[in-house]
């Protein structure tokens, strides 16, 4: 098994910029690859990003192309989202997620473990 837990979430006016953080525990050696989603009050659950552990091209929604990044620091075992540019649309629930599977790092169906997930709120 292996353990997530995010911390970095918080409240930012828009434009401003906050630094998502997640650690992982256990079986860590099992990660193929770290992502990131989100849940906006009233909507399902996105993907936000997503990059393999060993490093890569990592893979972004749309929106936030840009304006997001995500790195994985493969020795600590420590996902981050820097979220720039931030808008009110970007409030959500982010939940950071980990996989052992190498294909399917869009979906939440490809990841197996799960953290509690952080809130971010953008106020314009």
């Amino acid at each position: 098994q292996v353990q997530l837990v995010e911390s970095g979430g918080g409240l930012v006016q828009a434009g401003g910029s906050l630094r998502l953080s997640c650690e992982a525990s256990g079986r860590t050696s099992s990660i193929s690859a770290m992502g990131w989603f989100r849940q906006a009050p009233g909507k399902e659950r996105e993907f936000v990003a997503s990059k393999a552990k060993s490093g890569g091209v990592p893979t972004y929604l749309d929106p936030v192309k840009g304006r997001f990044t995500i790195s994985v620091d493969s020795v600590q075992n420590i996902v981050y989202l820097q979220l720039n540019n931030l808008n009110p649309e970007d409030t959500a629930v982010y939940y950071c997620a980990a996989t052992s599977r190498f294909i399917n790092w869009r979906t939440e169906s490809g990841f197996d473990f799960w953290g509690q997930g952080t809130p971010v709120t953008v106020y314009s």
